[in-house]
C-alpha cells in the first residue's frame, strides 16, 4: 500500500477498523490492535486528535476546532494531524476512505 499524499489524506474520512479498540485515560489514550495484540499509547493531545478525527467528515474538517481548542495555528494542527494519521496508518490502527463515498 502506498502512502497517501497530504491532499488525499486531508480530504479523507478516518475510520477505526473493527480490529482496533481504544480507551482514553487522564494521561493517555491506549489503542489496541486486536490482530497483532500490540498496545499503542497516545499522549493526551494525540488522543484528542483521534477523537476529533473519528467524528469529522474529513481530516481537514477537524482542523479548525482543534486549532481553537489547543490555541495554535491551523497549519500547525494540520501538520500534526498528517503526522499522526501516517503513524496510525503504518500501524494498521486507522483506515481512510474517500469522504465522497
Amino acid at each position: 500500500m502506498t502512502s497517501p499524499t497530504d491532499q488525499t489524506l486531508l480530504a479523507s474520512k478516518v475510520l477505526l477498523p473493527q480490529h482496533v479498540v481504544h480507551r482514553s485515560f487522564v494521561a493517555e489514550t491506549v489503542v489496541l490492535n486486536l490482530r497483532t495484540g500490540k498496545y499503542h499509547g497516545l499522549n493526551v493531545t494525540a488522543g484528542r486528535m483521534l477523537e476529533a478525527l473519528e467524528s469529522a467528515p474529513t481530516v481537514d474538517d477537524s482542523v479548525p476546532a482543534l486549532a481553537a481548542e489547543f490555541g495554535v495555528e491551523e497549519e500547525q494542527i494540520r501538520g500534526d494531524l498528517l503526522t499522526l494519521c501516517r503513524g496510525l496508518l503504518e500501524r494498521g490502527l486507522i483506515q481512510i476512505e474517500d469522504a465522497a463515498d
